[in-house]
């Protein structure tokens, strides 16, 4: 896994082919058609910026200090691109769709506190990705900050 740059000097940690070409939709089927929770990952739906498509990909949402927030280990992925284009999306698990609205990205000072609640949560998950686990130092975690998005959503309220 090489990162490449991305707008802005960000990077992007390409995810192996068989992760993108098996584990991902194996993943989408799994918790967004059978229901099954895999470890609390939700499927993002987000339509893309260019093609207007619905694109789906899983997430590891977190609540954390009365919000929730998307983090994106991987870096300025598609993903991150479509949802600064359309602002909103929907989490999907089981039958349950929850639709959302990115209320904010943080700035890369408000970041480290996310990141670390994050870790706590995913670091099984993400930790070869990022680099670092949850007991990485306040440094860290700010260095790392402007390669991560971290968005902020809020819940549509229920019809």
């Amino acid at each position: 896994m090489h990162p490449r740059a991305a707008a802005g000097g960000s990077t992007y940690t390409k995810p192996p082919a068989y992760v993108a070409r098996i584990v991902n939709p194996a993943l989408i089927f799994a918790v967004e058609r059978l229901g099954i929770a895999a470890g609390g990952v939700e499927i993002l739906a987000v339509r893309g910026r260019t093609s207007g498509q619905i694109r789906k990909v899983p997430v590891n949402p977190l609540a954390y200090d009365g919000d929730w927030y998307l983090f994106s280990p991987r870096g300025e992925s598609e993903w991150v691109r479509n949802l600064r284009a359309a602002g909103e999306g929907e989490l999907a698990r089981g039958g349950t769709i929850r639709r959302f609205r990115v209320a904010e990205e943080l700035p890369d000072a408000a970041k480290p506190p996310v990141i670390r609640a994050y870790m706590q949560r995913w670091a099984k998950q993400v930790a070869s990705i990022v680099g670092f686990d949850a007991d990485a130092s306040d440094a860290v975690l700010a260095e790392a900050a402007p390669k991560h998005p971290v968005f902020r959503i809020e819940m549509a309220s229920p019809e």
